[in-house]
This record gives structure tokens, sequence and C-alpha cells, in this order.
């Protein structure tokens, strides 16, 4: 029974700590670029999109295609940059192993 109870503890002390640290991914920000920078997107953990910079010369009236490519990839970049960071702080509670709805 004692085992038990030890065993209860340990799993809510993992259970508080992940939660913490699923909070803390919206503490933290990646950025995705394309066009050697010229494009460039912000997003936190949650992969909520802070920011979207674009510089003046990204915009081509003539070429509206071009700009969509560019929002499209930086936005890419940093989705995976933002599953990279979950990934690295999240996986140290799951031993690697991705958890469908854990992040």
């Amino acid at each position: 029974m004692n085992n038990m109870n030890q065993m209860m503890k340990q799993v809510k002390k993992m259970q508080e700590q992940m939660m913490k640290a699923q909070e803390e991914l919206a503490n933290k920000n990646v950025e995705g670029t394309a066009g050697g920078g010229v494009v460039t997107v912000a997003m936190n953990g949650h992969k909520k999109v802070l920011s979207v910079n674009i510089k003046p010369e990204a915009v081509d009236p003539d070429d509206v295609e071009m700009l969509q490519d560019l929002i499209l990839t930086a936005v890419n970049d940093a989705m995976t940059k933002a599953d990279e960071l979950a990934n690295q702080d999240m996986g140290k509670f799951t031993g690697g192993m991705k958890l469908p709805g854990l992040f």
C-alpha cells in the first residue's frame, strides 16, 4: 500500500511539472523566416502567431503570389520550430514519445 501511495505522489508531481512546462511554452517564442529574412513570422510555443514582418523589398505589386509564398514559408518555418520547442520541453516527460493531444 505504501508503494502505491508513493507512486501516486510521483505521478501527481509529474503531472504538475508537465502542466507548468506546457504553460511556459506560451512565453517562449520562435521565429520563422523566408526570402533571406524579408518575411519574418514570430510565434509562441502554443503556435499562436505574434507578429508578421514584411520588408518593403518583398512587396512587388506585379508579383503578389511571391509574397504569399514567402509568408506561407515563414509561417511553416515558425510552426516547425514551435513543434521542435514543444518536443524539446515536453519530451523529458514523455521519453521522446509523441502523445496525441498533449502538445
